[in-house]
């Protein structure tokens, strides 16, 4: 009896402390006005301004599809880099995390409320991708195909979650901030998120073709159109991940070593 009554007794309150950070997480985030527009109204702005106008590829039912899964995917490398690089580095200063962080309720609560914050944010950075191309542009998803498509896509955003915690753990918020941003933008050209890879030279092609970017969009590019995705673009996504994994894991560790021994 004493085992049977242990048990729930030990998971309530693990899951309170994980829904109040979750909680704490989300409202922290959503309270920041700059995140909301970053997260929100930039995606949807490359869509306006670079593909709706140009009726070749907005008019195109598969160059469209192809441009809102770039941008789609665009929205989410950013959220990861930004809300865990940025946002993991700026919480390690502040003496609140590391009071949490000394607690006997372990790193697993604040870790799932930060990946359950980058979640609502990538999904509100979705929403209005996915209503301006369905109202503007010729792109063409049947619903049945959707739930693979968000699939594919939380599936692509693990090693840029991993990117991110990488970066997070391992410098301080001012230069977690500018390496996030060195990180994105070359990282979102080489993966063709801005421009076609089709339009690349084949010397850029085969460099491309070793990123994480250029290997989650044409996975999330083949989800929306059906076409069958390649074994070796998830290797190039897991390679990346256990890259950053090794890092992140020795960041940490040299985090708690610095701060609690």
């Amino acid at each position: 009896m004493t085992t049977t009554t242990t048990a729930p007794r030990r998971t309530a309150p693990a899951l309170r402390i994980t829904l109040a950070h979750t909680r704490l997480s989300v409202l922290e985030a959503l309270r920041e006005p700059i995140v909301i527009v970053s997260t929100v109204a930039f995606p949807a702005l490359v869509l306006l301004c670079f593909v709706v106008p140009q009726r070749a590829v907005a008019g195109d039912p598969s160059a469209a599809t192809a441009a809102t899964g770039q941008i789609a995917l665009f929205s989410i490398v950013s959220v990861c880099l930004f809300t865990y690089g940025a946002g993991i580095a700026e919480d390690r200063q502040r003496p609140f995390d590391t009071f949490i962080r000394s607690l006997p309720a372990g790193p697993v609560a604040p870790l799932v409320a930060r990946i359950v914050t980058g979640v609502v944010l990538s999904a509100l950075g979705l929403l209005p991708v996915a209503v301006i191309s369905t109202l503007l542009t010729d792109a063409d998803v049947p619903l049945l195909r959707l739930p693979w498509v968000g699939l594919t896509l939380l599936t692509c955003g693990v090693p840029f979650l991993v990117i991110g915690f990488a970066i997070g753990y391992s410098l301080r918020p001012k230069a977690a901030l500018a390496v996030a941003q060195i990180v994105l933008f070359p990282l979102a050209f080489l993966g063709g998120l801005f421009v076609p890879p089709e339009t690349f030279p084949s010397w850029l092609d085969a460099a491309s073709q070793a990123t994480p970017t250029r290997a989650a969009r044409d996975l999330v590019v083949s989800s929306m159109t059906g076409s069958g995705g390649e074994a070796t673009q998830l290797l190039v996504l897991l390679g990346w991940t256990l890259a950053a994994g090794a890092v992140t894991v020795w960041a940490f560790r040299r985090d708690e070593g610095r701060r609690f021994r």
